[in-house]
């Protein structure tokens, strides 16, 4: 009896030893956890600091614009109505941001509708806005470069601004139509893709690049140097200050967008060559993700001071609303306006070379 249990537990040693010895030689094929504490832990503040900070200045900044134009009926252009319903893609956004601070905060916990409804909202707004800032530069372009047609034309823009800009939405809406289907919670995270997803991922990430910023990028860019062309033709005492307008839209565009998609498009190669197992190099891309997406999210605060307020017609507008809101003395009103007036003719005028809505 001794011998065999001493025989049994010989046998036993061995196995254990072979089991062991097999893990241990197989253990690389298997894929290492990729621990991530640091990336959760950066979330934690910087999100949540960060968007609430947008949203604040988003939300004052487009009410703004959208109560200036309400209470002095300024649809007077193009440029007008386009930039009213960008204030509204501006503002639908800002209103989604402390959904996104809480997502990135703590577990979600406001359920699948209200998940697929942050991401719509977003996309929605992501993609009319960028659509948007397409037909503003076109709209100037023609008013700018050909001024003449341009005011032949004026009594039709009106009703092709409303028309364009309702199937501006309407393609926001369609273009954002995946990610309301697919959008779900993942590990207990309101997120747009599944971890089974990765061609989807791939499509609709090389779409909204070339769709939301490539395609605007070209469009702006043809336009705002013909319009720059022009205007160093010109003998305007106003053309240098309406060159620098110029250059400060499409540097801020650039400044917001152009970091974020450069990260988006090496996300997708990495996605679509099936990912990396360098742990270390995941972390610093999803960092760079978060880090200039935030960057990117600016556009809906910083939107109103470009396009808007930085008009003379429309500051004054907006000067002369505060005033009459009680936030503004009338001293203070007048010294803010009296060294911007400027002959009504030059202030209203389509193609003028301040560049003003």
């Amino acid at each position: 009896l001794q011998s065999c249990l001493s025989q049994h537990g010989e046998n036993a040693t061995a196995m254990n030893y072979v089991d062991y010895n097999f893990s241990s030689a197989d253990y690389d094929d298997f894929p290492q956890l990729c621990v991530k504490e640091s990336n959760r832990q950066f979330r934690l503040w910087f999100m949540p600091t960060f968007y609430s900070i947008i949203c604040l200045l988003g939300l004052a900044g487009n009410l703004l614009v959208i109560l200036t134009f309400f209470f002095f009926k300024r649809l007077k252009t193009m440029t007008d109505v386009y930039l009213l319903n960008l204030s509204f893609a501006d503002l639908l956004f800002a209103l989604t941001l402390p959904f996104w601070a809480a997502n990135s905060m703590v577990q979600w916990g406001l359920g699948l509708l209200v998940c697929k409804a942050m991401h719509a909202i977003y996309k929605v707004s992501f993609y009319s806005s960028m659509f948007l800032l397409s037909f503003i530069s076109v709209d100037r372009y023609f008013s700018i470069t050909k001024a003449i047609s341009a005011h032949r034309h004026r009594s039709q823009a009106m009703f092709i601004s409303k028309v364009s800009s309702a199937v501006i939405w309407v393609m926001a809406l369609i273009f954002s139509m995946p990610e309301m289907c697919y959008t779900t919670i993942t590990n207990n995270t309101c997120t747009p893709y599944s971890s089974s997803s990765d061609r989807l991922r791939v499509s609709i990430q090389a779409s909204q690049i070339v769709l939301a910023f490539a395609l605007p990028l070209l469009i702006m860019s043809f336009c705002y140097s013909r319009i720059v062309q022009t205007l160093c033709q010109a003998r305007n005492f106003e053309r240098n200050k309406a060159i620098k307008v110029i250059l400060a839209v499409v540097a801020v565009f650039l400044v917001c967008q152009t970091p974020y998609n450069l990260v988006l498009f090496w996300t997708t190669v990495v996605t679509a060559k099936g990912g990396t197992k360098n742990c270390s190099y995941d972390n610093n891309l999803l960092y760079a993700t978060d880090v200039t997406q935030c960057v990117a999210f600016l556009r809906c605060c910083l939107n109103p001071f470009v396009y808007a307020f930085i008009g003379v017609k429309f500051r004054h507008d907006l000067l002369k609303l505060l005033k009459d809101l009680g936030c503004m003395s009338q001293e203070r009103f007048f010294r803010y306006t009296c060294g911007s007036r400027r002959s009504s003719a030059a202030i209203d005028s389509e193609s003028t070379t301040t560049f003003s809505p």
